[in-house]
């Protein structure tokens, strides 16, 4: 069965310091991005995830995540067990440097090992389906069916399948017999998508559109039934030692359609949208648990079930802009949840055991152990031994990286056949690079308080870049952390000339003042992060902190306070689609506090949703008059005007 994956594996060293402890076992690991904990219980205790009550007899907890909660990132330090500043997958998409072409981030970004190379080097076999950045597929002793093999939803040659296989599956030989089991969009039936949504047939059998919500939607549910179904023939034929099993769509289509998500009193274009898609996401989760059960029946008593997700998801959570939800919000992490779910079910798990706070590092150690393979003392996670009942070993083995790999221009360098390599050069994919993962490994370095290190990465970005106002407030926020005030105000002060609408920079500016005790300008500086942009969180905290309330338009008297209760009425059912009660609930405003410039703020945003541009820039005039200085009222204007 294993045939060109035994042979080549033979010649790969045998990793020295693996450990035995308990006989080892069978893992299957699930992952489901996106999947909340909330939303799990919720749908647990209504009876609608019978599979997920059974993980409960295993060990379960709330899996705690990483900022920033993007799905590459979070994926790859799953799999690696390292962090981000470390494994180097920062962002959804590089950039080859030659040509300016967007392609995902690739393996060869990757500068560590990751499970499939640990397992393989310890002569263990494991098969890797659809998992983040596994493009191009590297050697292993098994498979790897890469991220690329069914679709991506960041490039539209995904939907039909690209002509190139270059790298789409290791050994090549398995993907005549994996082809019949990989579906297209237009694969799907009607008997597929009922029921997840309420389409015609019309609808259904549409041109592929990429900026269409029914397209990603058949997108993703297509690859989720693919990779599924590739992972438990490959469990059966194959018989790996590990399976690793990536299913996008949970999180897909909660960006989607999770606004609807069990929404009450949308009107409207909101309404039209939850007739056709509001049951989309429960539906979904209704068929992961489906999944889970189907995996389930595969497991003897020598198997492991992990399920688990990269971070959970705020459903039901309405759009501050409805406009926004014409659109995807694909990538946007703002409804992201800090914590994903974990569950250990089955061979050496004690039963009924709640984890404590495990982490996505712990992921990997643990994985390891399970396989009977010690992890390294390089390896910062823990082995979830709460739950386990194998004995914990020592650490003695230093790091399972090697000279070769790190001295290496890209981390997955041998384990990708070079014929593969020399094609993807050719074609210039391997002259890549990722400015966005650059920036939030920086602003990783940050998080970690490694302020130096975050200050000289900010400072090489910016010299790339010296006009991009958002990486000079960072930058800033670096050195002020640092007590370099005065350089900090500096840069501040150039980032807010460049780009006045930038929260970052007002907020940064707010945290030196305060640290140099000047309370009310730093007040003023939060207030004016939060003018534009009343949903940045981390002046909302300052402010209650300072002020115990949050909020950019402070009311200068009674009836300004009225009107402002008024405009939130009016924002509140504009978030519903209903803009008639919005617009009403804005003239009683406007009659009570006829110079409050919020009002007249929240009615250009109305106008604009209801198509009517006119009424918008008349009323954005009109707040300028009363406020000169605001800056978001005159970008906005100046859009209009130029019919942006």
């Amino acid at each position: 069965m294993r045939r060109l994956a035994l042979i080549v594996a033979l010649a790969l060293p045998f990793v020295a310091g693996c450990q035995r402890g308990a006989t080892p076992g069978r893992v299957i690991v699930l992952g489901l991005d996106g999947m909340d904990p909330a939303t799990v219980d919720l749908l647990m205790a209504e009876g609608k995830m019978p599979n997920f009550a059974r993980l409960r007899e295993g060990a379960y907890g709330r899996l705690v995540s990483s900022r920033p909660l993007l799905s590459p990132i979070i994926w790859t330090t799953i799999a690696t067990g390292k962090p981000p500043d470390q494994h180097h997958i920062g962002h959804f998409t590089a950039v080859n440097e030659k040509t300016g072409e967007q392609l995902p981030v690739t393996s060869q970004m990757r500068q560590v090992k990751a499970l499939w190379n640990i397992l393989s080097d310890a002569g263990r076999t494991v098969d890797v389906v659809g998992w983040w950045a596994t493009w191009p597929a590297e050697t292993v002793r098994g498979a790897v069916i890469s991220d690329h093999a069914c679709y991506h939803f960041l490039f539209e040659d995904g939907a039909t399948g690209g002509s190139d296989t270059t790298g789409l599956i290791y050994p090549p030989a398995l993907e005549q017999a994996l082809r019949p089991m990989i579906k297209r969009p237009g694969d799907l039936t009607m008997d597929d998508v009922r029921p997840f949504i309420d389409v015609d047939r019309a609808d259904l059998d549409g041109p592929f559109r990429f900026d269409d919500d029914l397209s990603h939607f058949k997108w993703a549910l297509a690859t989720a039934k693919s990779y599924a179904a590739i992972g438990q023939h490959l469990w059966k034929s194959e018989q790996p030692e590990v399976l690793m099993v990536y299913i996008e769509a949970t999180d897909s289509v909660a960006h989607l359609f999770g606004h609807l998500f069990r929404a009450q009193g949308l009107a409207g274009e909101l309404a039209a949208q939850q007739k056709r898609f509001g049951h989309a996401v429960e539906q979904m989760y209704l068929y992961a648990d489906q999944m889970v059960g189907e995996f389930m029946r595969l497991m003897d008593d020598r198997t492991t079930l992990i399920v688990l997700s990269d971070h959970g998801f705020e459903l039901g959570a309405l759009q501050d802009d409805p406009s926004k939800t014409r659109d995807m919000r694909r990538v946007s992490e703002r409804f992201h949840r800090l914590e994903g779910i974990l569950y250990l079910y089955g061979n050496h798990v004690k039963p009924r055991r709640q984890l404590d706070h495990p982490t996505i590092l712990d992921v990997a150690p643990t994985l390891l152990a399970l396989t009977g393979i010690t992890p390294a003392r390089d390896m910062p996670g823990r082995v979830l031994s709460d739950a386990l009942d194998l004995p914990e070993q020592p650490r003695q083995l230093a790091s399972f990286e090697t000279q070769e790999r790190i001295a290496g221009a890209a981390g997955g360098d041998r384990a990708v056949d070079p014929a593969i390599l020399e094609h993807l050069r050719n074609l210039g994919y391997l002259d890549t690079q990722s400015p966005k993962g650059d920036r939030n490994l920086a602003a990783v370095l940050f998080q970690e308080g490694k302020y130096a290190e975050a200050a000289e990465a900010y400072a090489a970005l910016v010299r790339e870049d010296p006009d991009d106002a958002g990486l000079r407030a960072s930058w800033a926020g670096a050195l002020g952390a640092l007590g370099r005030f005065d350089e900090s105000l500096a840069q501040l002060e150039v980032a807010i000339q460049k780009e006045p609408l930038n929260p970052e920079a007002y907020h940064n500016r707010a945290v030196i003042y305060e640290k140099q005790g000047k309370r009310e300008a730093a007040i003023a500086e939060y207030r004016t992060a939060l003018r534009y942009n009343p949903a940045y969180e981390p002046s909302q905290q300052a402010l209650v902190r300072l002020t115990g309330a949050a909020g950019g338009s402070v009311p200068r008297d009674d009836a300004e306070r009225r009107a402002m209760g008024l405009a939130q009425r009016a924002s509140q059912a504009a978030r519903r689609g209903d803009y008639k009660s919005a617009m009403q609930a804005l003239d009683q405003a406007e009659t009570i506090a006829p110079r409050y410039a919020l009002i007249y703020q929240y009615r250009a945003n109305v106008a604009f949703l209801m198509g009517d541009r006119e009424r918008a820039k008349t009323a954005l005039r009109h707040a300028r008059e009363i406020e000169p200085d605001n800056a978001l009222f005159r970008s906005n204007l100046e859009r209009l005007e130029k019919g942006g």
